[in-house]
């Protein structure tokens, strides 16, 4: 019997994917009289999500994009009946060559799932393929495990925290196994807020037991009977997958009151976000699960010691967690000989940007930036040349080309001003200003910064002040000398890590493009013409064909001309939106400063 796999995660669900699964439950029921056998499965996010709805089907290993509701007929029609292709449905590769399976894929190829190992395999609202995959075995084998021998295979794993700390996982449990207060709470940080991440959304949505059997897990370890998931509220595919495995899984036993009939509890519940992006940092997102507002405050006391209601308390973030199960089933050891030294496993990163190939990938720690970014996105859209990419969310580093064969783990990137965080890739080209990006980001923290400490709520807002001055040509030098010392002051001052890291993006900017600067500075002109201000748009009439492309795109009416004949543009008109040089198809739009 064939199985049909519908990828249901969000993005395919935004292209129609839920209509599509409709359709083939639909026609699969009866085909003209006769019955047409085969299981549908509705499952998680396959990852290449602007290629979506994704449907695969087995065991043929046929993998087709781009599914509409009308292909459906042709489908079953020709691959589940006849065993034929839908030729016009398969992926094209970098050779223009069709492929029939994800192995074949380039963007599916060089990867190597463990986090995201079920996910697009199985139906997350099914507990039956959770458990046909393996699912709950490793809970089974730690129920008969001493809290030690638990934490031991976790230590020799080498798991380290993928919400972006990059804190050894053994050793946080370890600390809290050694206080003897009790209650002990566990909980998951699925409170995932950066701009272009989607990593731990599509772990709970895809495959909600396998965070719930590493928390459980975590929870055998360190003796805890109450633990928390606390979910982004705007994540509502996740928190009605999530609280439906919590139904699943207590009414199987292997949560509630007597886990697999051990005599163990555990009591799990969904905790939904607070909507602060500072809610993810782990003590403002322990004030949110008590109610109150969610504030981060000093660590000279570790939750670990003193965390929920000033118990001790293990908080782990969803990818984090994924990992737990496969480590405990397959042994510390096996784990590890994947990644490098000191930043084992995988790790899964959300590839977006000016990329060819975005979307969710996982792959082995210490893959490099060029790897990810060339073989897997296959480089960037329209061939541009690379400019940087932004790594760790709105905290993170810019990283020029000239590091695009930094490996990629807690430590290297670190090392260079960036930081790895929770798996946010986001890719620019030649016409992204990185004066703007600068801005962009500070401007997201500003707004997300709680208040609370001086150094980050006042240190963004001048920040922010100083980067728009610039950006509309009324900077100085001194302004850069300026950035640089209140980066270094929120730094070393800023109460919790989001203030500490939000100069990250300003000064990466200022070591790696710091002629942009001087150029908006000093001749008044934005380098890739994003900054209105400081833009003007011209056409080059020996490139230009005349075909009213640009003409046809332009909001404000500004470009005129005949067709076949060059076009011009209205300097006194045009709005600098830039939509002109992206319909261009001979790169006849060009930029030239503008005097503020």
């Amino acid at each position: 019997m064939k199985t049909i796999r519908i990828c249901c995660g969000t993005g395919c669900l935004a292209n129609g994917s839920a209509k599509v699964a409709e359709e083939f439950e639909r026609l699969t029921a009866t085909e003209d009289g006769i019955l047409v056998e085969c299981d549908i499965k509705r499952t998680g996010c396959n990852g290449f999500c602007e290629n979506g709805p994704l449907v695969t089907i087995l065991p043929d290993e046929i993998s087709y994009y781009h599914v509409k509701v009308s292909d459906v007929k042709d489908i079953i029609d020709k691959t589940i009946i006849n065993g034929e292709l839908v030729e016009k449905l398969l992926y094209r590769n970098d050779k223009g060559e069709y492929v029939k399976s994800q192995d074949e894929n380039p963007f599916y190829a060089p990867q190597m799932k463990i986090a995201l190992r079920n996910i697009g395999k199985i139906s997350p609202s099914h507990i039956e393929d959770y458990i046909a995959s393996g699912g709950y075995e490793a809970l089974k084998k730690a129920l008969g495990m001493t809290p030690e021998e638990i934490i031991d295979e976790i230590d020799a794993s080498g798991l380290r925290g993928r919400g972006g700390a990059g804190f050894p996982t053994g050793r946080k449990w370890r600390t809290a196994l050694g206080y003897d207060n009790f209650p002990k709470y566990v909980a998951c940080n699925g409170d995932e807020g950066d701009p272009g991440a989607f990593m731990d959304r599509s772990i709970l949505e895809g495959d909600p037991h396998s965070v719930i059997e590493g928390l459980a897990i975590c929870a055998l370890a360190i003796g805890s009977e109450q633990g928390y998931l606390y979910i982004r509220d705007e994540y509502n595919l996740a928190v009605k997958n999530v609280k439906k495995a919590l139904a699943d899984a207590k009414a199987a036993g292997f949560i509630g009151d007597d886990i697999c009939g051990s005599g163990r509890k555990l009591h799990l519940e969904v905790v939904r976000g607070g909507g602060a992006f500072v809610c993810g940092e782990s003590t403002a997102l322990m004030q949110s699960v008590e109610g109150k507002v969610g504030e981060p405050r000093a660590k000279y006391i570790r939750s670990v010691q003193r965390g929920l209601w000033n118990q001790p308390t293990v908080l782990n973030n969803v990818e984090t967690l994924a990992n737990v199960p496969y480590i405990i089933s397959h042994g510390g050891a096996s784990y590890a000989s994947v990644g490098t030294e000191k930043s084992k496993g995988t790790k899964v990163f959300a590839l977006v940007g000016k990329v060819k190939r975005t979307g969710l990938v996982e792959v082995p720690m210490g893959t490099t930036l060029r790897e990810l970014i060339f073989d897997i996105g296959g480089g960037l859209k329209g061939d541009r040349p690379f400019k940087a990419v932004q790594t760790g969310g709105p905290s993170g580093g810019c990283i020029p080309e000239s590091m695009l064969d930094l490996p990629v783990d807690f430590d290297t990137l670190k090392a260079y001003g960036a930081m790895m965080g929770s798996g946010g890739m986001i890719v620019m080209d030649d016409r992204s200003c990185m004066v703007d990006v600068a801005r962009y980001y500070v401007n997201f923290l500003c707004g997300e910064s709680c208040g609370k400490c001086t150094p980050c709520r006042e240190g963004l807002k001048q920040m922010l002040e100083i980067l728009t001055d610039i950006c509309e040509g009324r900077g100085t030098m001194e302004d850069l000398d300026l950035l640089e010392s209140l980066g270094e002051m929120m730094i070393d001052c800023s109460l919790c890590a989001l203030g500490k890291s939000a100069p990250n993006p300003v000064l990466t900017t200022l070591k790696y493009f710091r002629d942009e600067y001087e150029a908006h500075i000093l001749e008044h002109r934005c380098p890739a013409g994003v900054c209105k201000a400081l833009t003007t748009f011209r056409i080059d009439p020996e490139k230009c064909r005349g075909c009213t492309s640009c003409a046809r795109a332009c909001p404000a009416g500004a470009i005129s001309g005949s067709v076949k004949q060059p076009h011009s543009i209205d300097a006194d008109i045009c709005i600098a939106c830039g939509s002109c040089r992206e319909t261009c198809r001979f790169d006849a739009v060009f930029t030239e400063g503008r005097q503020a």
